[in-house]
């Protein structure tokens, strides 16, 4: 099953873990600032939203930070574990029937419909570049769907995702299963919806993906570890600017209409909740759900929320 491995990765980069066991854990005030300043000291870029009651970290997640761009995630860990309750990623409801669809049926996603091929959709530019980068990794993309092009690009022709370290998303969670803190997923989301939305994508839909993708392959593997660096060095405009991230935030899902606003929505409504709670909690945030333009922390700002942190513009 070779085939559905460029199927998988996409869906892997929305989806996080299911919810763990919920306790209820009294904050201890004088411990709040200790979470706080242990946190920041991570190396991961977060943000601190105070309010009357309590504080909302606000921790800016990319996923496959590179090895060469080290972080400190055993701080992240005892921050997390000061923390009264976690929200994490979206938890996918994947069924059986879901994985046997995708194995029967997952050849229809990874080719382009009806026998057609690249030069049906692309214009003699975008055509042109497909084709160097053909010759320079020695691949045949003509009947490839775009998406599935663009994240081979990306995960195979640039690596992005070897030689990594801990995601900030996997820290937090052992932590919260050590401390038996409470934790949620930020939302939902039916694995058959999504297969639903991914076939139902026309092949147009994924030309900016892989105009994005072309653009980061053009340029090549520094690229990965310049995006590392610019996360660890708290230059969120850098790496919201980086071409690899560039191209990540410009794929399905989330430049889908629908389960891309869904997606973002979940953040939203989640953080609109969060800022009522007391005590300390600690969200892991996708970071361009959280630096993009009209995004979380520009919307948090627009209700003049006291927010500290790494510029984000």
């Amino acid at each position: 099953m070779i085939w559905l491995r460029p199927l998988l990765l996409p869906l892997a980069l929305v989806l996080a873990s299911a919810p763990l066991p919920a306790t209820a854990q009294e904050a201890a005030p004088d411990s709040v600032e200790e979470v706080v300043v242990t946190a920041r000291t991570s190396g991961a870029p977060m943000w601190t939203v105070r309010t009357e009651v309590g504080v909302v970290l606000l921790v800016g997640e990319i996923r496959n930070v590179p090895k060469a761009t080290p972080w400190y995630p055993d701080r992240l860990e005892r921050a997390a574990g000061g923390a009264q309750r976690i929200i994490l990623g979206t938890k996918a409801k994947v069924s059986p029937g879901d994985i046997l669809r995708l194995i029967f049926a997952g050849g229809k996603l990874t080719k382009l419909p009806d026998g057609r091929v690249a030069a049906d959709y692309l214009d003699a530019p975008r055509l042109a570049r497909l084709r160097a980068l053909e010759a320079r990794y020695e691949q045949d993309y003509s009947r490839r769907n775009f998406l599935i092009t663009s994240f081979d690009l990306l995960s195979r022709r640039l690596a992005f995702s070897k030689d990594t370290g801990d995601d900030a998303t996997d820290v937090v969670r052992k932590a919260a299963r050590r401390g038996d803190i409470e934790t949620r997923p930020v939302g939902e989301v039916r694995g058959e919806d999504m297969l639903d939305n991914l076939f139902a994508a026309p092949p147009e839909s994924h030309l900016s993906c892989l105009d994005a993708a072309m653009a980061a392959a053009e340029i090549g593997p520094d690229i990965v570890t310049a995006r590392g660096r610019a996360w660890t060095g708290f230059d969120v405009p850098g790496l919201m600017a980086n071409p690899l991230e560039t191209a990540l935030g410009r794929c399905w899902p989330w430049t889908d209409n629908q389960l891309g606003a869904e997606l973002r929505g979940q953040w939203v409504a989640a953080l609109d909740e969060a800022v009522k709670q007391p005590g300390v909690t600690l969200a892991v945030v996708p970071i361009r759900v959280l630096a993009e333009e009209g995004g979380v922390l520009d919307q948090l700002k627009a209700r003049d929320l006291d927010i500290s942190g790494p510029r984000w513009r």
